[in-house]
């Protein structure tokens, strides 16, 4: 019995043997095909906050399309260049903002805001004589709009060394506003104040 018995117990371990291997091999087979899925979607999962932003980016692009149709079909719409413009601005998209900003203001010229705009795009583009003109144009035509005082005296401070215009620039808007603030919280006359303590002499 003991002889009949090791044949019956071969059996079954090659059985099972065969077994692990077929499973082994499935396992390995639909393991492969999920991780080929998984990494073809991306390094990591994508999660809530990644499904808000790309939605947003998806919306974004679909606004930009939409509008780039719109003064395709009507170059005569300045309200559509304005948004195409700033959409290009909050995309940091320095030349088509700069063009969409110049469309808008061939044919609406006394566009204070829009001129400012175009204007700080000016300046991202490395054309700070551009940008003060621009900043100049909009106080012309609204010299109680605050921007382009506070945008002019930065770009003749930092872009073209006027620390003087700059400080006369920054007093032309204390005049409208005594109490305009710089974006970082700072008031604009202590901002004068500064550089009137560090003039060169």
């Amino acid at each position: 019995m003991a002889k009949n018995a090791a044949p019956g117990k071969a059996f079954v371990t090659k059985q099972t043997l065969m077994t692990s291997v077929v499973l082994a091999l499935m396992v390995g087979f639909f393991g492969g095909l999920v991780f080929g899925i998984y990494k073809s979607s991306g390094d990591l999962p994508i999660g809530p906050g990644d499904r808000g932003r790309m939605a947003e980016e998806q919306g974004r692009t679909q606004m930009l399309q939409a509008l780039m149709d719109k003064v395709r079909q009507d170059p005569n719409d300045a309200a559509a260049w304005i948004q195409l413009g700033h959409l290009h601005f909050d995309r940091n998209s320095i030349p088509e903002a700069i063009e969409a900003y110049e469309n808008a203001l061939a044919l609406e010229p006394n566009n204070a805001p829009v001129r400012t705009d175009l204007g700080i795009m000016y300046r991202r583009a490395n054309r700070p004589e551009d940008a003060v003109r621009e900043f100049d144009r909009a106080i012309a035509v609204d010299p109680k709009l605050e921007n382009p005082y506070f945008n002019k005296g930065i770009v003749l401070l930092h872009d073209m060394g006027d620390r003087e215009g700059a400080i006369r620039a920054w007093e032309a808007l204390l005049r409208i506003n005594p109490t305009a603030m710089a974006p970082n919280g700072q008031s604009v006359d202590q901002l004068i104040m500064h550089y009137r303590e560090h003039e060169q002499p």
